[in-house]
């Protein structure tokens, strides 16, 4: 196995890949996944290094999900992050290279009981672009027969909706729901108590490449990655489990 990586990668390296610039789409400011503007962020730095590791320089765009997916079809760039094969947009896709543990979360004082995905519909509820065609089918159902299903260009708007009462529910990282908390706490109540539903399993999330070269090139960068033990490293640095 060694020996046909270490072949591979020459491989990739012998077709002058090595230099490429990758134009790479990364969601809006939604920390501490990707501090939008700045060369840091769990997944950002995830992204670069694999890069890096298959010969490639990265060139980061960040814009709201919706328009990074237009952009990959219209060739403005080369490839996106924290998308899927059920984003319905034509692109090579990667291995997945990093999860969000999304839950929906409320404010306790509701008192509402949410036990399965199917229960938001009783709900409005405020999620993140394109979350319908990310969480499963399910919830897809949910949303698109909703008529209070709501998603935000800008994920700080979620908490701003939760703690002011405007939405009954949230649908979330609970990491970056309690980052973007630090930046709310002067325009509403952050310390009233919230009941967390953990209605999904971990969603792993791969990115999309407009080329089969360049995903095949980042797939062998993120198996390198991981094999040196630096993955676990930056996991480590933002996540601290």
């Amino acid at each position: 196995m060694g020996r046909c990586w270490v072949g591979l990668a020459l491989l990739w390296l012998a077709t002058g890949a090595f230099g490429e610039t990758l134009r790479i789409g990364f969601g809006s400011h939604k920390p501490p996944y990707v501090f939008e503007g700045e060369p840091r962020g769990l997944e950002y730095e995830l992204v670069d290094r694999a890069a890096r590791l298959a010969g490639f320089e990265m060139e980061a765009y960040y814009a709201p999900m919706e328009r990074l997916h237009l952009m990959l079809q219209r060739g403005e760039i080369d490839g996106i992050t924290t998308t899927s094969e059920r984003s319905g947009v034509q692109a090579y896709y990667s291995q997945v290279y990093i999860h969000y543990h999304n839950s929906a979360v409320a404010l306790a004082a509701r008192g509402y009981r949410i036990e399965r995905i199917a229960d938001l519909a009783n709900h409005s509820v405020s999620a993140f672009q394109r979350a319908r065609m990310l969480l499963g089918e399910e919830f897809q159902r949910m949303a698109e027969s909703n008529p209070r299903y709501r998603e935000e260009a800008q994920q700080i708007n979620r908490n701003r909706l939760l703690y002011s009462g405007r939405v009954e529910v949230v649908i979330g990282d609970p990491r970056i729901i309690h980052h973007f908390n630090r930046e709310v706490a002067g325009q509403v109540d952050v310390s009233q108590p919230l009941t967390w539903y953990p209605l999904f399993a971990p969603t792993g999330y791969q990115a999309g490449f407009r080329l089969r070269a360049q995903r095949d090139g980042f797939d062998l960068g993120l198996r390198r990655l991981r094999a040196s033990g630096e993955y676990q490293a930056i996991s480590q640095r933002y996540l601290g489990d």
